[in-house]
């Protein structure tokens, strides 16, 4: 089969892999029709996650048709045919954060535990395409792909819905909706959301969903802030333009924002000297992120509030005011998204359509052009947003 290969920093090909076959009772393959290239994915392709070794099959984010499954997987749960989203965490349903409904954190699905131990202090899920520290499970950025607990994580989806309406209950919506679920929403409260990329964009709709009163988006890129709001965003900050801190304080009458919500990670860019200051540190070799986001996030949140943290950060932080979050009493809240738990409910608000997925997607590749997807995607942010695959 055809799949996508991380070959090195800001190296990608497409090559002729084996195809993927049942390793357990409990997997089943799928003939991939739709996949898509996540913000993470770009982590990856800058090389700033450790642990990936060249061959790796890459890709989180992905759907299509079961083709065969094993003896492990009742019929009732899955069969050949089904039509299924996959989550991009792994997880057994069996472990004592399965039973809490903490999917990403399952015992079970990391045969690199250790691995993982060694850099986090605990392990948390396996995920799809991302690190051999989380698993070196191949991804979906393929034509077919193994999915291990097929008869727990997959969900079958409905012919009538498109794959472009679906795709994104892999990850980014859920992920989008978690955040501000995080945020403990309250009548009347407002969200100022860091990033207008498609985890951003979702999280602006789901605090719109959640209830907030307003919403307020933080983007350099004019484009993502326009859509963000279409996204059901109140007011748009650039930070090329105004001082974010002085501006959320204008906005909500020097109290600041009910919750903060960062959802940009360890790659964040900004103006002043804390982003100058993470820029030649990670330039150099001597940190692993720049947090310059966090940081105004905790600055900006009110006392009492809530910063949820969806972005992924990958190390140890440098100069993150935690004396600041400590004096306010503020609620820090983030994590791998538990995904099957918002599976359900989530297609149930496209059904019902209070929401249209597809319209984040702003660029469609075949497979074999997903090089030149990758390096665009990453380059051309103004035209970017979201990118799907088609094996």
């Amino acid at each position: 089969m055809k799949a996508l290969c991380w070959q090195g920093k800001k190296s990608v090909s497409v090559e002729t892999v084996p195809d993927p076959v049942p390793l357990n009772p409990r997997d089943a393959i799928l003939k991939v029709t739709s996949t898509a290239i996540c913000g993470s994915d770009l982590h990856l392709y800058d090389g700033v996650i450790p642990t990936m070794r060249a061959g790796d099959i890459l890709g989180h984010e992905f759907m299509g048709e079961v083709v065969a499954t094993g003896s492990g997987v009742p019929a009732h749960k899955l069969k050949v045919g089904d039509r299924v989203v996959v989550p991009f965490t792994i997880a057994c349903g069996g472990c004592f954060f399965c039973h809490k409904s903490l999917w990403s954190l399952c015992d079970n699905t990391n045969p690199n535990q250790l691995l993982n131990e060694k850099w986090n202090g605990y392990g948390g899920s396996g995920l799809f395409g991302f690190s051999h520290m989380l698993g070196g499970y191949a991804g979906g950025q393929a034509e077919y792909a193994r999915v291990p607990f097929a008869d727990v994580g997959p969900l079958k989806v409905p012919q009538s819905l498109s794959d472009e309406k679906v795709l994104f209950l892999t990850d980014i919506f859920p992920t989008g909706y978690m955040a501000a679920e995080n945020c403990q929403i309250q009548p009347g409260d407002t969200v100022a959301v860091w990033g207008c990329g498609p985890v951003g964009l979702f999280a602006v709709a789901s605090a719109k969903m959640l209830g907030a009163a307003r919403v307020i988006a933080i983007d350099f890129v004019a484009n993502r802030r326009e859509k963000a709001r279409q996204w059901g965003a109140d007011h748009v900050i650039d930070p090329a333009e105004h001082d974010v801190l002085d501006t959320l304080n204008q906005l909500t009458a020097g109290m600041g924002p009910d919750a903060c919500l960062d959802a940009v990670g360890l790659e964040a860019h900004g103006t002043g000297v804390g982003f100058y200051y993470d820029y030649a540190k990670t330039k150099l070799g001597l940190a692993t992120d720049r947090a310059v986001v966090l940081r105004e996030a905790i600055l900006a949140c009110r006392k009492g509030g809530t910063v949820s943290v969806p972005g992924v950060y990958g190390g140890a932080l440098d100069k993150v005011p935690f004396g600041a979050a400590f004096a306010k009493g503020l609620t820090l809240k983030m994590g791998q998204t538990h995904v099957h738990r918002y599976l359900k409910p989530l297609l149930d608000r496209i059904e019902r359509g209070d929401i249209d997925p597809s319209r984040v997607i702003s660029h469609t590749y075949k497979l074999v052009d997903a090089p030149v997807a990758y390096d665009r995607f990453l380059n051309e942010r103004d035209e970017f947003t979201k990118v799907v695959l088609k094996p």
